[in-house]
């Protein structure tokens, strides 16, 4: 059973990449936020992971009528200032769930962020 506590350290732990502006646990099917920390300037959280929800759906339709057999690792947005990473829970217990990162271009080094996250990912348990 997943506690607020894990959360909150998932979170935390998403906060502490550098570069990091903000971060959101979210449920795929419902576009709702179950945890967020940070407080990006000028963007909603919880409203972005809604409109990310839409994103991960739409890709995984894609592979499906494609027929490949493969998951998604991560999908990368590149805004003019901003990263906008989108890892999807592996984990049985994390189906449907994803982490949402948003960086600031100007201070992160993508490729350690992206390292950050997966491993976040991994130990994230439910």
């Amino acid at each position: 059973m997943v506690t607020m506590s894990d959360l909150n350290q998932a979170m935390t732990s998403c906060l502490s990449i550098e570069g990091a502006l903000g971060a959101a646990l979210v449920d795929q099917d419902s576009g709702m936020a179950l945890a967020t920390a940070g407080s990006p300037e000028s963007l909603d959280l919880e409203v972005a992971a809604a409109g990310n929800s839409s994103v991960v759906r739409a890709k995984l339709r894609t592979i499906a009528e494609l027929g490949l057999d493969d998951e998604i690792e991560d999908i990368l947005i590149t805004l003019g200032r901003q990263y906008h990473i989108i890892r999807p829970i592996s984990g049985q217990d994390g189906q449907g769930l994803f982490l949402y990162l948003v960086l600031d271009k100007s201070r992160a080094n993508l490729a350690l962020a992206r390292f950050r996250l997966t491993k976040i990912e991994k130990e994230f348990r439910l």
